[in-house]
């Protein structure tokens, strides 16, 4: 960090003064050579033979971050003046290919959208199927630039599109921009509920009543269904320094791996049977996580619809000396169940405004996938 310190003079001091960067100029290829180094293959398997999602996350959340280094790479300094992080994991959607730890795996991105200190990025997945690699997921995560030591924001390298397409991929990234405004503004945590949600809330309070009493305090649940407050998981993880980044605060990738881990074995619990991951959105990385912390994660099914799970996990802090949790992240997974699932009902108002979260996130999934097992990915 000292030497951070000395990289404060090459920091611009408005937009202006940076050069700008062609979106292929951030353009990376990246191999995961699965297929033709087994000695790797080991960190990335799970029992079922499959490849693990957790892991996907980790390398996704790395590229990203280098894929900005490349956008604002200054040919003078041979180290970065910028601190990158990640800020946000917009959307990550499953192309329902299976993913097979024998076969090589490719990462590709760039950078598609460019704001004064924050940058989208787009990636993609493909794994090898015979001679060609085929597509298995996209993903668009929001970078933030900060400045050498992480203290304050800092000006990125402006982004020119170069054709129509890129021109569409950076108009996407301003409507992705408004998209994520307006889904901050109408949250629950800062607006009621509409006229159809709370309707959809209070259908299902009439439908937990007990008809043997005239009371609102006797609740039952209806067939086929599970009460929320019984459908959580938590976990504890102690933040040791080999899980740091380079700013010695603990890697994003890791905070998102543990917190998938536990999400699908909420969603394998509740459902019955092995759930496969098809979205994975709105992740905000709200406070960073200190080296020797401990890391509370806190997994509650939240929705349900057919053979759909949608878990949501709660991750907090606290250090060793003081007592008090503080919220760092927020993370939001959409599963598939191989059958029907039960209903999940809330009981209290705060579990009310949980499922109707769920249910906006479940809304804003891209489109249903299919239930194919062949073609979905594990933990």
């Amino acid at each position: 960090m000292e030497e951070r310190k000395l990289l404060h003079s090459f920091l611009a001091k408005s937009q202006d003064g940076l050069p700008p960067r062609r979106m292929k100029d951030s353009y990376i290829e990246v191999l995961l050579p699965l297929g033709s180094e087994p000695e790797l293959r080991e960190k990335y398997l799970t029992v079922q033979n499959t490849v693990r999602f957790g892991r996907i996350l980790e390398d996704l959340d790395s590229l990203g971050v280098l894929i900005c280094y490349m956008h604002n790479k200054i040919h003078s300094a041979k180290m970065s003046p910028l601190s990158i992080v990640t800020a946000l994991v917009d959307k990550i959607d499953m192309c329902k290919k299976s993913l097979s730890p024998e076969q090589d795996i490719k990462f590709s991105g760039h950078v598609s959208w460019v704001g004064k200190t924050s940058m989208e990025v787009k990636m993609q997945m493909f794994q090898l199927h015979g001679d060609e690699f085929c597509p298995v997921l996209d993903a668009t995560f929001v970078m933030v630039a900060r400045d050498s030591e992480n203290k304050g924001p800092a000006f990125v390298n402006p982004l020119i599109p170069e054709s129509p397409e890129e021109e569409e991929l950076f108009r996407q990234g301003e409507l992705n921009k408004g998209r994520r405004i307006a889904f901050s503004s109408t949250s629950l945590l800062k607006m009621a509920p509409s006229a159809e949600e709370r309707t959809t809330i209070h259908e299902m309070f009439l439908s937990t009543l007990d008809p043997k009493t005239i009371s609102f305090r006797s609740r039952v649940l209806p067939p086929n269904a599970v009460w929320m407050e019984n459908s959580k998981l938590k976990s504890l993880e102690i933040c040791h320094p080999q899980e740091r980044n380079i700013f010695n605060r603990i890697f994003g990738g890791f905070l998102m791996r543990k917190a998938y881990e536990l999400a699908w074995a909420t969603a394998c619990s509740f459902g019955g049977s092995r759930p496969f991951v098809v979205a994975v959105d709105d992740i905000m990385f709200q406070k960073p996580v200190e080296v020797g912390s401990l890391l509370f994660l806190s997994s509650q099914v939240c929705f349900t619809q057919n053979n759909y799970i949608q878990v949501r996990v709660h991750s907090e802090v606290a250090s060793l000396q003081e007592k008090e949790h503080t919220t760092t992240n927020v993370f939001h997974f959409t599963f598939m169940s191989e059958k029907e699932v039960p209903l999940v009902f809330p009981k209290t108002y705060g579990e009310s405004m949980l499922y109707l979260d769920g249910q906006r996130h479940f809304n804003s999934m891209s489109g249903p996938a299919t239930l194919r097992k062949d073609y979905l990915v594990e933990p």
